[in-house]
């Protein structure tokens, strides 16, 4: 046998030897490797309860005041009582689902001079800005869209939880003729109010705890 055969079998020797050696340190090694954090669950998202809501207003006719509520609308919310200043809400009314409790009256509303509900069928509200002010209560600020008219407005709520139910109430006051509700005769405020004042109860669920 030459001496490069040799040499060569010992190298190879060499070489099975240390890989024999080295393996069990590298599967302890990768054994040890702590394993992958799960990544995180999605947030539940929050679920608005029509059912358990309700959206009215009080207007006054010739100084007696006259209930009106709307019977379909619809509520978007992302919002944590801890973090409320990166909260958003939106809100959308389906404005041919008002009643004052009589059909003559409801086809009243709908027609142009008032809601003109088959030409502009939505308002809605989108926030800009929540503040905590204490005690389960909030500002919320954002712009109020009725008949192609937009104001900025400011809405107080208190919010209340019952186990997973969380509930957000308020009111506030807002000028009609702001919002071409009430147009030619009507604007005259000695037979319609100017201020109409509305009131809402608005439920959801997976609200985080206050």
């Amino acid at each position: 046998m030459n001496t490069a055969r040799i040499l060569r079998r010992s190298t190879l020797s060499a070489l099975a030897l240390s890989s024999a050696l080295l393996l069990p340190a590298f599967a302890a090694q990768a054994q040890a490797k702590p394993a992958a954090a799960p990544a995180a669950a999605a947030a539940t998202p929050i679920q608005f309860l029509a059912a358990q809501s309700q959206l009215s207003f009080i207007s006054k006719q010739m100084g007696v005041p006259v209930d009106g509520h709307f019977k379909r609308f619809d509520a978007q919310l992302a919002f944590d009582p801890k973090k409320p200043e990166a909260g958003r809400v939106s809100f959308t009314i389906d404005l041919a689902s008002v009643s004052l409790g009589a059909a003559e009256f409801d086809a009243e509303l709908a027609k142009p001079a008032w809601f003109d509900s088959k030409k502009l069928p939505q308002a809605s509200f989108q926030s800009s800005a929540i503040k905590a002010i204490g005690g389960g209560k909030f500002e919320v600020s954002g712009k109020l869209s009725i008949k192609g008219q937009s104001r900025d407005i400011v809405v107080p709520i208190t919010l209340t939880q019952a186990g997973k139910l969380s509930t957000a109430t308020g009111s506030f006051v807002l000028k009609r003729l702001e919002f071409k509700i009430g147009d030619g005769e009507w604007a005259d405020t000695s037979m319609v109010a100017n201020e109409v004042q509305v009131k809402f109860k608005l439920a959801f669920n997976g609200v985080a705890a206050l």
